[in-house]
């Protein structure tokens, strides 16, 4: 298969996981400002994180019952954080093909530095199509206005190209992307 054809290959799949996972996701009618499908800066399979704002508001009185910080507070640390969300991971088993069309790819940890960055560029080339997809479709429109979510696709830990993703995944001048620059771009 052509480098080509296996980016589409592994898009479609990731698509059509994170579409699935996503739509489950927003059954429950919450309002979401953050979507965004994250890896390891090792390129590992793709899991999704979310945060809507009434999951922010429910974390925030959690954590702020076990300590005497403000949930003010408490809701900015933790507003854009793929880790704290209670989405986070959400549906994960629905990746396991995922997980093993990545396991079919060249191992990472064995390759030399440019075919490395090869590889690691086509797995983030593809989720950031797979996340394009679904936008085109409409998905981060389902529960709000599209211009209230931040899209994206992640590499964790934080790395510079979250930044330049996002620009491509999200109109520079919406609320929730400024919201995302100001506050959590790397």
């Amino acid at each position: 298969m052509k480098p080509t054809q296996e980016i589409e290959a592994l898009t479609a799949e990731i698509a059509d996981v994170a579409r699935t996972s996503f739509r489950t996701l927003f059954e429950n009618g919450e309002r979401y400002y953050y979507c965004t499908l994250f890896t390891t800066g090792e390129g590992h399979a793709p899991s999704i994180s979310a945060w809507s704002w009434e999951a922010l508001e429910r974390e925030a009185a959690r954590q702020g019952e076990e300590s005497d910080t403000p949930e003010s507070t408490i809701a900015e640390l933790i507003k854009w954080s793929y880790a704290d969300s209670p989405y986070c991971c959400f549906r994960d088993e629905n990746f396991d093909d995922v997980k093993q069309l990545f396991m079919e790819r060249p191992s990472i940890a064995e390759l030399e530095a440019d075919e490395w960055n090869r590889e690691f560029d086509s797995r983030l080339k593809a989720m950031e199509l797979a996340m394009k997809r679904l936008d085109d479709e409409g998905i981060f429109a389902l529960n709000q206005p599209r211009e209230s979510v931040c899209v994206l696709v992640e590499v964790m830990p934080p790395d510079e190209i979250n930044t330049e993703i996002a620009l491509r995944l999200n109109q520079a001048e919406s609320p929730a992307m400024q919201a995302w620059l100001a506050e959590a771009a790397e």
